[in-house]
């Protein structure tokens, strides 16, 4: 017993034993970030692609296939069965979970935004040929004006799982920030598996948590530079952590007229036709890539000054403009602390 209370208050003993588990636990980790790997999945969905970065071994291919299959089946206007295109032909529907997430973040956008960023303009931006359906041939100002009457989603309302539409004639389209919605499907879906580091990006749309565990790096998302010939380079190259970074542009969807003048696939809420303006590329970073993809298109047809004045009130928001200045030289402008590098 004797011998045992010795051993008990003896402080050498104890001194070991924690020098010991120091060299394992140093040990561990360093071997641990040495085999660490994440898991990479890339393939087409929306009609662009996608890309998957995770810290995980757990390959995760079949849920995210039936998550873009409830997707596309609640918001897709490509889909003749999808609830959206049943809607939009006056069926009679209950609308999903992932449906309402999506119409009341827009209409929440679209009041903010005092309807600049409107879900009811999908059936001019079809007459213009950049839609899902056939364009109107020999479109003019009389058309426009026959299909603008039915543009304004406050002229829609929910109750419940129910949509009603003030006249049979509105269209409805969430194109402008489903595939920001399907990126943050993605990331609720991995977090919900407990991974706290990853990058989700659909069609150039990301989100992304922690850093990359794999390099021991924080996460490093690019700006594009705007090429209207279709190539790509990138102009800038950002950290981002926890959070989503959403661009609009019209250097690679656009129309020229017979005097060179170039419109964008974004059409004005207001006008009903393509938004001429300097602005070519908006990038915003947001907590979630829904906000941040509704709201890179609203900025585009709202223009540098009303989106300065906008983002006083919302400093939530991080942009980044590129546009023409009146020399056609490209210029930037970083608002509300968006990342330097």
């Amino acid at each position: 017993m004797k011998a045992m209370c010795h051993f008990e208050r003896s402080e050498k003993p104890q001194k070991v034993f924690k020098l010991i588990i120091g060299v394992v636990l140093t040990f561990c980790l360093f071997s641990c970030k040495q085999d660490i790997k994440n898991t990479k999945l890339s393939g087409s969905v929306f009609g662009t692609s996608y890309s998957f970065i995770y810290n995980s071994e757990v390959n995760h291919q079949k849920e995210f296939d039936s998550l873009f299959y409830v997707l596309n089946k609640s918001l897709s206007t490509y889909q003749a069965n999808s609830d959206i295109s049943k809607l939009n032909r006056n069926e009679t529907i209950k609308i999903d979970h992932h449906f309402i997430k999506v119409y009341d973040r827009s209409k929440a956008i679209f009041n903010l935004t005092e309807g600049a960023f409107d879900p009811t303009i999908g059936n001019v931006v079809n007459a213009w040929s950049f839609g899902a359906e056939k364009a109107i041939k020999d479109l003019d100002s009389l058309k426009i004006d026959s299909l603008m009457q039915y543009v304004g989603f406050n002229k829609t309302t929910r109750k419940g799982h129910d949509i009603e539409k003030a006249d049979s004639n509105i269209y409805l389209e969430f194109n402008a920030l489903a595939k920001g919605y399907g990126v943050d499907v993605i990331s609720e879906f991995l977090e919900s598996k407990g991974i706290k580091n990853y990058l989700v990006e659909i069609g150039g749309e990301i989100r992304v948590k922690g850093e990359n565990i794999e390099k021991q790096l924080p996460w490093k998302v690019g700006v594009e530079n705007p090429h209207f010939d279709g190539h790509q380079s990138i102009l800038k190259a950002i950290s981002l952590k926890d959070a989503a970074m959403a661009t609009s542009g019209t250097y690679r969807k656009f129309k020229v007229d017979e005097n060179g003048n170039r419109y964008s696939h974004i059409i004005d809420t207001k006008t009903g036709y393509s938004s001429k303006t300097n602005l070519l590329s908006i990038s915003v970073i947001a907590d979630d890539c829904m906000t941040a993809d509704a709201y890179a298109t609203a900025f585009k047809t709202m223009g540098i000054k009303r989106v300065k004045s906008f983002l006083t009130k919302h400093p939530e928001l991080k942009v980044f403009l590129i546009f023409e200045n009146k020399n056609k030289e490209f210029e930037t402008l970083a608002l509300n602390g968006f990342p330097e590098s």
